[in-house]
């Protein structure tokens, strides 16, 4: 990966990353599905009846595990577009400090509240959830139609998500950032948005 060595050592306040659900009609009950129909195909074999419809079914919970990703990964632009506005503002830019070095922070070592408020949501894997939302981004601006991915693609998406992430940390060399030199939050916007609005209740 290429990145600058040196680390930032002050401690700097980033925006908080906020997480919008993800919608779409059927989506959840689809993932759902997809989930148990993947478990299912394990136990299939070609000569029951069925594969085809248990096949079908794991293909739409992987189309909808690729929006869900791919709305993730435009959250997470979203975040790392307001941290280099808010540096910028600020005057704590030089070499490295890009897209590239906030991405890696986020994937490689996000401050431990963050850490901790993942673990709490039941995120197991931090690191291939959002390094795959930031690659799908990378692929896809808008969600697919999934008549135009290919089944090969939506069986191993997540191949294709790694690999379009390291291409993107590869554009640009830039700077290591420790987690804990950063303080920034993470919430899902209902979440958030009760909070704004308990403050402005608020005497």
């Amino acid at each position: 990966m290429s990145s600058i060595t040196p680390t930032l050592t002050s401690k700097t306040v980033l925006p908080h990353l906020i997480l919008h659900p993800f919608g779409g009609e059927n989506g959840t009950e689809q993932l759902l599905e997809g989930s148990r129909a993947a478990i299912a195909l394990q136990e299939a074999s070609l000569a029951n009846p069925k594969y085809a419809d248990i096949q079908q079914r794991v293909m739409l919970g992987r189309y909808q595990e690729i929006r869900m990703l791919l709305f993730l990964g435009k959250d997470i632009f979203r975040w790392i577009d307001q941290c280099l506005d808010q540096m910028e503002r600020s005057g704590d830019t030089g070499i490295g400090v890009n897209a590239q070095g906030f991405s890696a922070l986020l994937v490689d070592s996000p401050p431990d509240g963050v850490r901790t408020k993942l673990e709490e949501w039941g995120v197991s894997d931090r690191r291939a959830v959002f390094s795959r939302a930031i690659g799908i981004r990378c692929l896809f601006e808008d969600p697919p139609d999934v008549g135009m991915l290919s089944p090969m693609f939506l069986e191993h998406y997540h191949r294709f998500a790694d690999y379009a992430y390291l291409c993107f940390q590869q554009m640009k060399p830039y700077r290591a950032m420790d987690g804990a030199a950063y303080d920034f939050h993470i919430y899902a916007s209902e979440e958030y948005s009760r909070i704004l609005s308990e403050q402005w209740d608020t005497p």
